[in-house]
């Protein structure tokens, strides 16, 4: 008992330390998402934003927030100080920015602006993986009720 007890905490650990998946590359994270039929999670950041750093040392380091991202979304973060490729359509006046987008890259909802703290975030989550599955059924079957 001891033995699967010690196995099960290392293995969570595992989980944990691995933190979210994040594709570096938009358009590499576009491919991936068609690939797999999943909405992308995209984050508009930057290195020297104080909110940014705090979002990555709070939320996306909750246990709950990682398994709900790597398993329903292709992540994806652009630092504007990086010059990483971001759409035009998706770059905002303040960081961090966060972006619920369907698998071709166009936005679910607007986006949400600021440190969102990880039991809001996962609400989001919950509504968008809603709303990606009834458009999927849409797209599949139709609009029949």
């Amino acid at each position: 008992m001891k033995k699967l007890f010690i196995a099960a905490l290392f293995a969570a650990m595992g989980v944990f330390a691995q933190g979210i998946h994040w594709e570096k590359d938009f358009k590499h994270a576009l491919v991936r998402a068609k690939q797999l039929h999943k909405p992308i999670f995209f984050v508009y950041s930057r290195h020297s934003c104080k909110w940014c750093r705090h979002l990555e040392s709070t939320t996306f380091r909750d246990p709950r927030v990682i398994a709900a991202l790597n398993g329903s979304f292709v992540n994806v973060v652009s630092y504007t100080d990086e010059n990483d490729y971001t759409p035009r359509k998706l770059m905002l006046p303040g960081t961090p920015g966060l972006w619920f987008l369907d698998s071709s890259g166009e936005p679910m909802f607007q986006p949400v602006q600021g440190a969102v703290g990880a039991s809001d975030l996962l609400r989001a989550i919950r509504i968008v993986e809603k709303e990606f599955d009834k458009r999927a059924m849409r797209q599949r079957y139709g609009n029949k009720r």
